[in-house]
């Protein structure tokens, strides 16, 4: 089972066809990484060239990891002119962070937190000024309530659809929940990638998922019949 339909099941029994549906959101995701090659083993040596001044060298090593940063950045915006945006971000504080990256562990790694810091600041950002649209589970009605369109659901359109419930919680809880459950991210992996210790990290799911459950209990069209 996906990490996405043990989470879901965890608030609310669902409807087989939704359960498919939420499959298919992630088997789709796990497809693309399947086909990605691994990074190559260069990294160090680019780095220590950018910080002689090597432009070229800064260049390999974005084109060697954009599409690893891209896909961790859907995951915080599905608006590709702001995705855009939060890719610059990642590579633009990446460089001038570089005095700091010890290659005490892979590049890769390294970059990913730099990611995922960014989008949570994007996250916090959004929820500050109100920007983020209102879930409304009438959509949910609509897809769930019909074989018919369930059939022919992207799974662009149903991981939107993810997307637009998990952006009404606060953007501490949304980022545990989508690194442990979206990402599949074990508590050690979650706590690397936000900074945060192991027992923060349990704790925050729990007060996560309580959050989660009640948003959907209490949805005005009534997800749970």
């Amino acid at each position: 089972m996906t990490g996405t339909g043990r989470l879901l099941l965890d608030f609310v029994t669902l409807r087989p066809t939704i359960l498919e549906m939420l499959r298919a959101v992630l088997f789709a995701v796990h497809a693309q990484h399947d086909g990605q090659a691994d990074p190559q083993p260069r990294d160090w040596e680019d780095v220590d060239q950018t910080r002689r001044g090597d432009g070229q060298a800064y260049r390999r090593l974005i084109e060697r990891h954009q599409d690893h940063v891209g896909r961790i950045l859907w995951r915080f915006s599905r608006d590709r002119r702001v995705h855009e945006e939060l890719m610059q971000d990642v590579f633009v504080e990446a460089y001038l962070s570089l005095g700091t990256y010890r290659a005490e562990a892979p590049f890769e790694h390294w970059i990913t937190r730099i990611a995922t810091r960014v989008g949570y600041r994007f996250w916090k950002e959004a929820a500050r000024q109100k920007q983020r649209e209102p879930f409304t589970a009438a959509e949910w009605d609509r897809v769930t309530g019909d074989e018919d369109v369930l059939d022919t659901l992207e799974p662009e359109d149903a991981a939107a659809l993810l997307h637009g419930l998990l952006a009404q919680l606060p953007p501490r809880d949304r980022l545990v929940l989508t690194l442990r459950y979206l990402e599949e991210c074990n508590v050690a992996e979650t706590a690397r990638r936000t900074g945060w210790t192991r027992t923060m990290v349990k704790v925050q799911t729990l007060r996560a998922r309580n959050k989660l459950r009640k948003l959907m209990e209490t949805s005005e069209t009534g997800l749970m019949q």
